[in-house]
């Protein structure tokens, strides 16, 4: 496994994302347990340290059976990461009970990594208004150690990316930003990048493999993958996107 170095903690360059878990009788918010704990096994035996949940993940039960698939290792030996799930604006201004909520969840005690989850179109102006307080409490929830470092994730548009860094730039610690080939021009992830780096934001990318849609392509562009690059795999050419910078830390399927 590579690891990257990020404020003293030595963080697995692949990340286990906890959005796509297997499930039972096909139903999303029904994680399977038993198939959840030989992953995450599986997962910790070959060096992957960060485990990255959501509110929202599998109608709400993955960060729950993600605790449980952890709760078996030392506390110091992974970086747990959540999210504010502020994707959906009626949870504005209830981060206080949706933190505790999620720390009950997860049985932590604090996350090492926490998010304001994809800041986007349908919610800027709320987080950008002062009166929810939202991300005012995720800072204060860092100060008093219930967060090691706080960042934000961003599937939108550029400008939205920048209003946001302009507003509480200086209290992010990194940004996670959907990376690979086909994003790095229709979500205008070179744009991104290149803006993140200028404001000194360590990037963590997300979604290398587009979900896996990018893990499968039609015969027409395997055969110019193949010229291109005897052997490689499509995995293997989406996976190249994913250190867009230095300064890019793990990549999470999530």
């Amino acid at each position: 496994m590579i690891y990257s170095d990020f404020k003293g903690d030595r963080i697995s360059k692949l990340a286990f994302g906890a959005m796509r878990l297997p499930v039972a009788d096909g139903d999303d918010s029904k994680p399977i347990q038993e198939k959840v704990d030989a992953l995450v096994d599986e997962a910790m035996k070959e060096g992957i340290n960060y485990y990255d949940t959501a509110w929202g993940y599998h109608g709400g039960n993955s960060e729950t059976v993600m605790g449980k698939a952890l709760s078996k290792y030392p506390r110091d030996s992974y970086f747990l990461a959540d999210k504010f799930p502020g994707y959906d604006v009626a949870n504005m201004g209830h981060a206080k009970e949706i933190f505790q909520k999620q720390l009950e969840k997860t049985g932590a005690e604090y996350f090492d990594y926490y998010l304001v989850h994809n800041v986007c179109e349908t919610n800027i102006e709320q987080y950008l208004d002062p009166k929810y307080g939202d991300v005012a409490f995720l800072i204060e929830m860092r100060k008093q150690g219930k967060i090691r470092h706080l960042g934000f994730s961003c599937h939108s548009n550029f400008d939205n990316l920048k209003r946001f860094v302009e507003a509480y730039g200086k209290d992010m610690e990194f940004v996670q930003l959907q990376i690979n080939y086909l994003d790095w021009m229709f979500q205008e992830g070179k744009k991104k990048v290149d803006y993140a780096t200028e404001h000194n934001l360590p990037i963590w990318v997300m979604e290398p493999l587009r979900g896996g849609s990018l893990a499968k392509i039609d015969d027409k562009y395997m055969k110019e993958l193949e010229a291109a690059k005897p052997g490689e795999t499509p995995v293997d050419g989406a996976s190249d996107s994913c250190s867009p910078s230095p300064r890019s830390s793990p990549c999470s399927p999530a």
